[in-house]
């Protein structure tokens, strides 16, 4: 499981980049809460994405951490009752 790694299509994370991932994170829980489910230091001192994805993309633990993070939340529905996608960076969620 991970991201752009893999050319699988059953791959729950398939066509989903690790900035995106940390993006519907970030919205979702916000930074302080994002740094006490997952304790690592670019989420809790001095956070941005750009550290963040920088970190992640260099320590597999760590994103294994978060990739299993995205995978297991739940995420809020719409109003047709599906998940909101990601369409793109700084997606705003809106259906």
């Amino acid at each position: 499981m991970s991201t752009g790694q893999t050319n699988n299509p059953n791959d729950p994370l398939h066509g989903i980049t690790l900035e995106m991932i940390v993006t519907r994170l970030l919205d979702h829980y916000g930074w302080e809460k994002l740094g006490r489910k997952i304790a690592i230091n670019c989420f809790k001192k001095d956070p941005s994405i750009k550290s963040s994805l920088t970190f992640l993309r260099k320590t597999p633990w760590a994103k294994k951490k978060v990739e299993t993070l995205y995978l297991r939340t739940r995420f809020p529905l719409t109003e047709k009752g599906k998940r909101i996608k990601v369409k793109g960076k700084n997606s705003n969620f809106k259906c």
